[in-house]
C-alpha cells in the first residue's frame, strides 16, 4: 500500500468509516445501548387471562344474585312475606299456561277480610297488621304447599288452588271462611272478631288470567253481601 493510500485509510478509521456503504452506529447518551424489553412469556399471558376470566365470572355471579334478590323483593309483600299482586299475577299466568298445555285444572279464590277498617280505626294499624298476619297463617295451614297465596292489596287476598273442581273449590272456600270466623283477638281489653268472604273462579284449559280475576272478584263481593245480610 502506498503512503497516500495508508493516509486515506487511517483517516477513514478515525472518522468511523470503513469504506463505501458503511455508516455510523448511533449510541444513546452515556455510550451504552438500551436494554430491550422482553415480551411476556406465552404461559404468563395465559395465566393472566385465566385470572381475569375467573374475576369476571365471580362479579357476574354477584350481579346475578343481586338481580334475583331485587326481583324477589319487588314481588313480595314485606309485612306478610307472601307474593304481592305482581308476584301472584305472575304465578297465576304461569299456572294458566301449565293448565292449558297439560289439560290440568285449578281454582282461583279471591278473599276479602271483613271488618278490618273498624279495627284499624279503633285500635291502630298495628292491631290490623296482627289480624292480617293471623289470617295468613290460618290460610297457609289449610292449603297445600303447591298452592299459592298472595296479597292483592289492602285487605284483599287470593289463592291459587290446584286440581280442584267447582264443588271442591266451593267447599274449600267455605272451610276457609269458617276457620277465620272462629278466631278472636283482644285489643285494649276488647274482644274483636273478623272474617273473610271468598269468591271463586275455575281455571280450565282456555282460562284467561284477567277474566278469571274479574269473575272471582265479582263472586267475592256477592258472597260478602250474603254474609253481611246473614249477620
Amino acid at each position: 500500500m502506498t503512503k497516500k493510500k495508508r493516509t486515506i485509510a487511517s483517516r477513514l478509521v478515525k472518522s468511523g468509516k470503513s469504506g463505501a456503504g458503511s455508516r455510523k452506529i448511533a449510541l444513546p447518551r452515556g455510550g451504552r445501548p438500551k436494554a430491550s424489553v422482553a415480551a411476556p412469556r406465552p404461559s404468563a399471558a395465559l395465566d393472566d387471562a385465566k385470572r381475569t376470566v375467573r374475576r369476571l365470572k365471580a362479579e357476574l355471579a354477584k350481579a346475578t344474585a343481586r338481580i334475583n334478590e331485587l326481583q324477589a323483593s319487588a314481588d313480595t309483600d314485606f309485612l306478610l312475606d307472601i307474593p304481592n299482586r305482581r308476584g301472584f299475577e305472575r304465578e297465576l299466568n304461569r299456572a294458566i299456561a301449565y293448565i292449558g298445555r297439560y289439560r290440568a285444572s285449578g281454582a282461583l279464590v279471591v278473599l276479602d277480610v271483613d271488618r278490618l277498617k273498624p279495627i284499624n280505626d279503633a285500635f291502630g294499624h298495628t292491631a290490623g297488621d296482627q289480624v292480617l298476619k293471623s289470617i295468613v297463617a290460618i290460610l297457609q295451614s289449610r292449603i297445600r304447599s303447591s298452592d299459592v297465596i298472595g296479597r292483592l292489596g289492602g285487605d284483599e287476598f287470593a289463592l291459587l288452588l290446584w286440581n280442584l273442581g267447582e264443588a271442591d273449590a266451593l267447599a274449600k272456600a267455605a272451610l276457609l271462611e269458617q276457620a277465620v270466623d272462629e278466631i278472636a283477638f283482644t285489643f285494649r281489653g276488647h274482644k274483636v272478631t273478623t272474617g273473610i268472604s271468598a269468591g271463586i273462579a275455575l281455571l280450565g284449559p282456555h282460562a284467561d288470567a284477567g277474566k278469571a280475576m274479574e269473575a272471582a272478584d265479582r263472586a267475592m263481593y256477592l258472597r260478602k253481601a250474603q254474609r253481611r245480610h246473614k249477620t
